[in-house]
């Protein structure tokens, strides 16, 4: 069976700094699959390959039994793959409707011109578009918030209303970069069901993470990173207790 997501030997090189090397993973359809390491394991620099914000050096990704990796986010996008920021990046000065709003313009017809001159099927359009935005933040309960703006959000909701951004683009997978940072104790445990829900939902989750906590009680697979490299790749559980990854990412001596 063709893999869902297929990452086979890439690499990404800056300057003289080999930020991944080689790395090859799957992820298949219906699962929560984390990716961790030490600060500069090349975690994000991966995310960034894979949403298209960076093109591999070498090697190659499929989506769905397609190549992705030359595409532009955009194009990563439609395909059916969206993400969130390790660094929220919220539109400051809307409300955290239209926020969530703009993941699902990926998905409309009407552009600039349409509106302007305000065609009745772009209205409807519009209308519909509010309305999946809405539904999409009440099945993340922060339907409340729909008319805040985004820079009056406390630090959790904000990171809510960029997830609520990303699942608005409807895709088929969705990368969590960090989604746990910042966030306190009781945020984390609301965050651990709503990625659970969100895989329930249809929707394949690929995070990175340092929660571990987060990660043990979650996720179906863990790859872990070290400077770049593959080191381990299992069930959460086999992962913690690899000696090479309580050694290189716990800093932690093998007993």
């Amino acid at each position: 069976m063709t893999p869902f997501l297929e990452v086979s030997g890439v690499s990404k090189r800056f300057g003289g700094i080999q930020a991944v090397s080689g790395v090859s993973f799957q992820v298949r359809r219906g699962m929560i699959k984390a990716v961790i390491g030490p600060n500069g394991a090349g975690k994000t620099t991966l995310f960034n390959m894979v949403s298209g914000f960076s093109a591999p050096d070498h090697g190659t990704i499929t989506f769905g039994g397609h190549p992705i990796h030359g595409c532009r986010p955009h194009q990563v996008a439609a395909r059916g793959i969206s993400r969130t920021f390790q660094n929220i990046r919220l539109f400051e000065h809307l409300s955290a409707l239209e926020n969530v709003m703009v993941g699902r313009h990926l998905r409309s017809r009407a552009g600039f011109l349409a509106g302007m001159l305000d065609l009745g099927w772009a209205r409807r359009e519009a209308t519909a578009m509010r309305g999946l935005a809405l539904e999409v933040m009440a099945f993340l309960g922060i339907e409340a918030l729909a008319d805040a703006e985004a820079t009056s959000l406390a630090y959790g909701q904000q990171r809510a209303v960029e997830l609520a951004r990303a699942l608005a683009s409807d895709p088929e997978l969705v990368l969590l970069d960090e989604p746990a940072a910042g966030l306190n104790m009781r945020e984390t445990r609301d965050l651990a069901g709503l990625i659970t829900r969100i895989r329930d939902r249809g929707i394949t989750v690929l995070l990175v993470e340092h929660d571990m906590s987060l990660v043990m009680e979650i996720c179906d697979e863990v790859l872990v990173l070290s400077y770049g490299e593959k080191i381990a790749e299992a069930d959460p559980r086999t992962v913690q207790r690899d000696p090479q990854v309580v050694k290189v990412y716990l800093g932690e001596e093998e007993c």
